[in-house]
């Protein structure tokens, strides 16, 4: 059984480690940060303060698209996009990595608090019962000064969540 984790689509192109778990997992992923690597991939702004890094991760943004373009991965994609908060079916990465992109449609409830894809991350692991994954101290910190019931690993303690130390 794959550990799962929600996360954003561009954590997976800047962290490489997460194609490359211990042990099989499933990144629940919606689909508004799916749109944002097309943003990412357009953009002249740099994604990381090293232009060698930046340059390495646009160009992992970009093959990250263009494996999700594939005829029958956007097939899964465009399927789930037909009812709010359906699930694809897994894309799979590899032998160890799938990927279930999510129709999250609602980002209200904790929009005081959270940006919108915030709060479709935050909504999406109350749906599921999963931890999120991110390498956002500050966001890992206002969730919890807000009481958010969720589970956050920050992408430093990426092996340690693999193992299976927490609670689905």
């Amino acid at each position: 059984m794959s550990r799962q984790f929600v996360t954003e689509a561009v954590m997976v192109a800047i962290y490489g480690q997460l194609l490359a778990p211990a042990a099989a997992v499933e990144y629940i992923v919606p689909y508004t940060t799916i749109l944002e690597l097309y943003e990412f991939r357009s953009s002249d702004e740099p994604l990381m303060d090293n232009p060698a890094e930046d340059k390495h991760v646009k160009e992992k943004v970009a093959e990250l698209i263009e494996y999700l373009e594939e005829p029958l991965n956007k097939k899964k994609i465009n399927r789930a996009l037909q009812v709010p908060w359906a699930k694809s079916l897994p894309i799979l990465f590899g032998n160890s990595v799938a990927f279930t992109i999510i129709n999250g449609v609602d980002n209200a409830q904790y929009g005081e608090h959270f940006d919108p894809i915030e709060t479709e991350l935050l909504l999406t692991a109350q749906r599921e019962n999963l931890p999120i994954l991110t390498d956002q101290t500050d966001w890992i910190e206002r969730i919890v000064e807000a009481s958010v019931p969720v589970q956050v690993y920050d992408i430093e303690d990426f092996d340690f969540a693999v193992e299976g130390i927490y609670l689905p």
